[in-house]
């Protein structure tokens, strides 16, 4: 297999169009649109990112999410380490074609997880050792063995190994954890420099953690500036704390970044949540909630969020969506959508996901189109992202 992995990677290596490169095209304030370039294709900031955590979005084909205007999706290092496996992966010709996905890929390094599966692992100061919560079986992830699974992968954005900082933290545990993900950080920069698999365009993000701190967060800024990487992302933050703490945290955060570099706000979020980040100058995001919430019978459109569970749904033979162009809200009447979701169907899940995975890329567009023509202040002063992030409707 090992050979066959070799081959492979001289492959991707040959087919790599150009390098990593980010371009602003236009500011309004501290928001900005422009274009992250990879060797598989350019990415339109801002950008919002699907989640596909194991290869898949849930509910969805890779042709819908192209169609709906997704340029990047997002998958998971832990996960996929559990299964198939990096190597495996990269012997059936890496994740893009393992996923029939042939545009950019960014990969969480299992960051999250170190918080999430907190009951699952044991944390040191070299790496973490996760029980797997598929078999129980013993895996461990350090920086090093973290980048050389995404490298693996053919991951176009590689994200460094931290600590996801949990919430409620105080100072003193909030400053361990940021210092051990800075010291990780370093060693993966290292690493991806000399990464014996390492492809041709591939880019390397450093993780700003720190809880609530801002001085903290200042130091980790420092620190990932000092060591230097591709993009720089704001991690532990959607955890519990509010919108209202995580403003402010951007508010400290975002002018210490360097303009030259993408800036990735990781885990966020609701329509509103991603408005006013793109005001303080975020350009990527990724959140689970467009699938999720479309599991649970929930739709976002011109109204608002919509519960399709509702009773008030069940003769309701408009379409979901008369203000959108997704197949998914025009060709489905809300009373068989309901039926869907009451009976269990599957498809409901499938329409909804679809429609809210479109909601999402039509507001990037929206957002991009706004700061380009510099009305972006306007669109953020009418609280349109508050609509589609207030409570429910339909009850």
């Amino acid at each position: 297999m090992e050979m066959r992995v070799c081959y492979l990677l001289r492959r991707f290596d040959k087919r790599a169009m150009s390098g990593f490169s980010f371009e602003i095209k236009a500011r309004e304030g501290a928001a900005r649109t422009g274009v992250v370039s990879t060797p598989r294709g350019m990415v339109r900031t801002p950008a919002f990112m699907p989640v596909g955590t194991q290869g898949s979005v849930k509910g969805l084909y890779s042709s819908q999410l192209r169609e709906c205007g997704v340029d990047m999706i997002l998958a998971n290092t832990y996960h996929l380490v559990l299964r198939p496996g990096a190597g495996q992966l990269a012997a059936m010709g890496g994740l893009h074609r393992f996923m029939k996905w042939p545009h950019p890929v960014l990969t969480d390094s299992g960051g999250y997880q170190v918080m999430s599966l907190a009951k699952l692992r044991k944390l040191d100061e070299e790496g973490v050792t996760f029980h797997s919560h598929i078999d129980g079986a013993c895996h461990r992830l350090t920086p090093e063995s973290a980048v050389e699974a995404q490298c693996l992968f053919g991951s176009d954005i590689i994200m460094v190994l931290d600590e996801c900082t949990p919430f409620p933290a105080s100072r003193q545990e909030a400053a361990l954890s940021m210092r051990r993900s800075m010291v990780w950080a370093g060693q993966s920069r290292r690493y991806f420099d000399s990464a014996p698999h390492r492809q041709e365009g591939q880019a390397l993000f450093g993780i700003v953690q720190g809880g609530v701190y801002d001085s903290l967060r200042a130091e980790s800024v420092e620190r990932l500036t000092a060591t230097g990487f591709d993009g720089y992302a704001i991690g532990g933050l959607a955890v519990g704390e509010g919108q209202e703490i995580m403003l402010q945290v951007l508010d400290g955060v975002c002018p210490l970044l360097t303009e030259k570099a993408p800036r990735y706000l990781m885990g966020v979020g609701t329509p509103d949540d991603i408005v006013q980040a793109v005001w303080r100058g975020i350009d990527m995001f990724d959140c689970v909630m467009p699938t999720r919430a479309g599991r649970h019978g929930q739709a976002f459109t011109g109204e608002g969020r919509i519960n399709l569970r509702n009773a008030c749904y069940a003769d309701d033979m408009r379409p979901l969506d008369e203000s959108s162009s997704c197949p998914a809200a025009r060709d489905y009447s809300r009373a068989y959508l309901h039926h869907l979701m009451k009976s269990g169907e599957l498809l409901g899940a499938m329409v909804l996901s679809w429609n809210n995975v479109a909601f999402y890329q039509k507001l990037m567009a929206d957002i991009r189109a706004a700061i380009a023509e510099s009305r972006f202040k306007r669109f953020v002063e009418s609280g349109a992202g508050r609509l589609f992030s207030a409570k429910v409707s339909g009850g």
